[in-house]
């Protein structure tokens, strides 16, 4: 079985495989690696361990090296750029009258491409927009839609229990919530008491579902079965 390391790019985010090569590599370490958008650096929260190819993408990008200081500087300034690029973004998206909201900026770690993330109620033709923030970040341009839920991830906040959300502290993908899950709870169904900020019912719905579902089950298993007895009984009268 391959030999892989798992590295996430950004708090609470997806965990992507990796190949270590000979490099040695621990949790905790900061990594170069190349990916499907260019060269990035991310945390290796896993370390080496060997995992069946059918739970892998292949082939396998590999580990280019431990990140050093002035890669960790590189970074830092990154985040500073990123601040600027969205202030200037908003201004081009103002210019062009287009109903979008922006929402974040992301650079690849070797600046190749910039990354805007927007929310919006409609489809957009931001093709205009593209060419004018090419021409002034010197770069490839990528917008990228997404919906309120990855918005409350991207920006983080604090929930109705005070805590920060869950999304942005340790939830790496969403998982599917239904009103159903607040009914077996027995919780007050008035969406401004089972909603999160994003307006979507709220993901630690989820958290409790099985404590309740198990108990459900076997009581209606007994029914069931109570149900059958009473039926033999008045057939054998």
């Amino acid at each position: 079985m391959p030999k892989v390391i798992g590295v996430r790019f950004r708090q609470a985010g997806k965990i992507y495989h990796f190949d270590p090569g000979r490099n040695t590599i621990e949790p905790g370490m900061s990594v170069i690696v190349e990916t499907a958008r260019g060269v990035e650096m991310g945390e290796v929260v896993s370390g080496v361990e060997e995992v069946p190819e059918s739970e892998l993408v292949m082939p396998l990008k590999k580990v280019l090296r431990q990140a050093a200081a002035a890669d960790l500087s590189q970074a830092a300034k990154n985040r500073e750029k990123e601040a600027e690029a969205l202030i200037k973004c908003e201004g081009q998206i103002k210019r062009h009258g287009l109903e979008m909201k922006l929402v974040g900026a992301e650079y690849t770690f070797d600046r190749s491409k910039v990354i805007f993330y927007f929310t919006s109620d409609e489809r957009v033709d931001f093709r205009e927009l593209v060419k004018d923030l090419a021409a002034i970040f010197r770069a490839r341009i990528e917008l990228r839609q997404i919906g309120v839920r990855d918005e409350a991830k991207l920006r983080g906040g604090i929930g109705p229990c005070g805590r920060n959300f869950c999304c942005t502290s340790f939830l790496c993908e969403f998982v599917p919530v239904s009103i159903r899950m607040a009914k077996d709870q027995n919780l007050s169904l008035n969406p401004t008491k089972i909603s999160g900020v994003c307006g979507r019912l709220m993901c630690c719905l989820r958290f409790e579902a099985g404590a309740y579902e198990q108990p459900r089950k076997e009581h209606s298993t007994r029914g069931t079965a109570k149900c059958e007895e009473r039926r033999g009984g008045s057939g054998g009268n």
